[in-house]
């Protein structure tokens, strides 16, 4: 009976067993006895993840999509750069292997629990929480700058840098088609809102970008293992700035931090930041500003498009969240340029409102 049902290409649990070994035998690490496995449910990925619980090791296999022509590309990407930030001491989960011919990648177990879980079990920002949140953010700063370092954009699966084109075509883009047009069916004049947006990703675009840029930096893919934190879903990595990934964890839609812990994590960030190289701090606010509104709105393009498209009704909670978010963040001195998209925001926001009713 095939694992996953549904692959064009079909892989038997036997099949991931017998490779999984195979490979950590490879890694001299001869796992005992027959695995449990269990699947994994995803969020937004369309890959499969494996648990594989052996009696002394457990690991998870992660397997791309077969029906999809960027699968084995992902999985490569998630091998070599997962395989990267490990040499350069970042903690994300051990790479143990990859499959050739089924593109499996098998990795670390990091458990259950992710920020996103502790903050739901603590009912809220806790003493408990707040800690793991600082440890987030210092680890932030180190893995975009030891990430940074050696980075070969070749292992890049998507694109290989965070730039105008990215931002126009797969946040500010998105937002429009997959949110405005498809799951609110509005009309409106594009073409000012694209003026605004272009020059909003110029001015993102002005941010120094050599750093290590993870892009879906976010409580549900920040894992706690052993009260430590540890990065998953890095195999969007690129080069890009600093803000966009601190922006990412601050503006998350699934943890609605309040300012004042936003405050006091920019803060911790900077510290950490500091101690690594020199960046005027003032400008990593100003440019927190602009990049947040870049992320804000891919995170609404990409709810909408896995809520609608995807069939994903988790997703549809955050998307009233995450739209004021962003007309928060319009507000901003700093963004009171952007007319015609704030227009469009508080037109999107009447129309939420009513599909809701």
């Amino acid at each position: 009976m095939p694992l996953l049902p549904g692959w064009m290409v079909m892989i038997e649990a036997q099949t991931i067993r017998a490779k999984a070994a195979q490979l950590l035998e490879q890694q001299k690490s001869v796992p005992n006895g027959v695995p449990i496995i269990e699947q994994i449910v995803a969020d937004g990925s369309t890959r499969s993840f494996i648990r594989l619980s052996f009696s002394d090791i457990n690991v998870m296999c992660v397997l791309p999509p077969q029906d999809q022509s960027f699968g084995a590309a992902e999985a490569a990407a998630f091998y070599a750069i997962g395989l990267h930030l490990q040499q350069q001491q970042v903690p994300v989960p051990a790479i143990f292997g990859m499959d050739a011919e089924t593109n499996m990648v098998v990795c670390e177990d990091l458990g259950d629990t992710r920020l996103h879980d502790l903050l739901v079990q603590e009912n809220g920002m806790t003493q408990r929480v707040l800690k793991q949140y600082e440890q987030a953010v210092r680890m932030l700063a180190r893995m975009q700058v030891q990430g940074g370092k050696a980075f070969r954009q070749q292992w890049c699966w998507d694109s290989p840098s965070y730039d105008i084109r990215l931002m126009v075509e797969k946040e500010s883009g998105y937002f429009l088609r997959a949110f405005c047009e498809q799951y609110l069916h509005l009309g409106f004049d594009r073409a000012p809102v694209e003026t605004e947006c272009l020059q909003l990703a110029k001015k993102a675009a002005q941010a120094p970008s050599h750093f290590f840029l993870h892009r879906d930096f976010q409580s549900r893919n920040i894992m706690i293992t052993d009260d430590k934190v540890r990065v998953i879903d890095f195999q969007g990595g690129r080069l890009g700035p600093l803000a966009y990934d601190l922006a990412s964890l601050l503006i998350d839609p699934y943890a609605g931090l309040e300012n004042k812990t936003q405050n006091t994590l920019v803060e911790v960030y900077l510290d950490e930041l500091q101690q690594l190289i020199e960046y005027n701090p003032d400008q990593l606010r100003q440019e927190l500003v602009t990049l947040s509104v870049q992320r804000n709105l891919q995170i609404i393009g990409a709810y909408a498009f896995l809520t609608k498209t995807r069939g994903k009704p988790f997703f549809k909670q955050f998307l009233k969240p995450a739209l004021s978010t962003l007309l928060n963040l319009l507000e901003h001195p700093e963004n009171n340029s952007y007319q015609a998209l704030r227009a469009l925001c508080k037109q999107c926001q009447v129309q939420l409102d009513k599909q809701d009713r």
